[in-house]
């Protein structure tokens, strides 16, 4: 039987990916005038235990497989930890943010990333998560899937249809939401960074991602809206001064791209395999596409061998 695997971001191509590596017969099908998926604007980092923060200890449990899933399907996993910080004046929340995670240890900052040398007293280290480049690293699902023959088309689907179209899917979930979220991406050869960076601030927290060439991602808000549309006046300020608190340096960085896109979100933010109408739907990925869409691309594979089994 084929399966046709609806959606052209992250959770399609990794349901995509692990449906052929358990040797079934697979088809992406991209619609036709889709928006781009939110995964192109993710930031990237597989950091499990930093999103212990604020998600549910199943996600840090289950998303500790991401950086492993990911490192053995694609180049270009960076395994260099992640680095938390504050301003002298929001330690209290570097404070919150410890108790409220695990498997870090405090640093000096500066020992970690010279360029921070001086700037702030202490730190969080993560030393076993992990970032990767999102468009990279889609690329290259998409590429290996077609190394093996596996078809991306427009057009109908067919035999078992697996919907990973992100908030495409509301007819058939009516309480899936859409989560904005704004990024930059600035070229800043002043600035050497050589991890993820999450700046703490109690209104507008932010994260700092490097990527190849002196260019970094500066994200992301969460604003909920189902808003689409370019990058507002505010996000861009409120990110490029989190990042001028993290280094003077950004204050002369090229902006090279601003984008918006939006997070596909259950009620209690947490993905989900759901049966509805003709179709599986894979969904729900919030900020945690790049940490539970192998996870869950791996759970649905697993209930489909299942069926086949009883099946026969």
């Amino acid at each position: 039987m084929i399966h046709s695997v609806l959606g052209g971001g992250v959770t399609a191509l990794c349901c995509a990916t692990v449906l052929s590596d358990r040797g079934l017969d697979v088809e992406v099908i991209v619609p036709d005038g889709a928006p781009e998926p939110a995964s192109r604007f993710a930031g990237g980092m597989l950091a499990p235990f930093c999103e212990g923060e604020s998600a549910p200890e199943l996600i840090v449990a289950k998303g500790q497989a991401a950086v492993n899933w990911w490192a053995a399907h694609v180049p270009g996993v960076v395994r260099r930890g992640t680095l938390v910080v504050a301003p002298p004046r929001d330690v209290s929340e570097l404070e919150r943010f410890a108790r409220a995670t695990r498997e870090h240890e405090w640093v000096t900052p500066g020992d970690l990333e010279p360029d921070l040398a001086g700037r702030f007293a202490r730190g969080l280290f993560f030393s076993s998560e992990a970032h990767l480049d999102p468009r990279q690293a889609l690329a290259s699902l998409r590429g290996r899937l077609e190394s093996r023959g596996v078809s991306f088309r427009t057009g109908a689907p067919r035999g078992r249809i697996v919907d990973c179209r992100g908030l495409a899917s509301r007819e058939d979930l009516a309480d899936l939401r859409g989560v904005r979220g704004e990024m930059l991406i600035v070229h800043a050869p002043d600035v050497i960074l050589t991890r993820p960076v999450r700046l703490l601030h109690p209104r507008f927290p932010c994260y700092i991602v490097p990527r190849e060439n002196g260019r970094y991602m500066i994200g992301a808000t969460m604003v909920e809206s189902a808003r689409r549309g370019g990058v507002t006046a505010r996000a861009a300020m409120e990110l490029l001064s989190a990042a001028y608190t993290l280094h003077p340096g950004f204050a002369e960085a090229e902006i090279l791209e601003l984008g918006a896109g939006l997070r596909p979100s259950f009620p209690d933010n947490i993905p989900a395999i759901r049966h509805a109408a003709d179709r599986i739907h894979v969904n729900g990925m919030y900020r945690h596409g790049f940490l539970m869409a192998p996870v869950c691309a791996e759970q649905l594979a697993t209930e489909l061998a299942e069926l086949y089994a009883h099946a026969d």
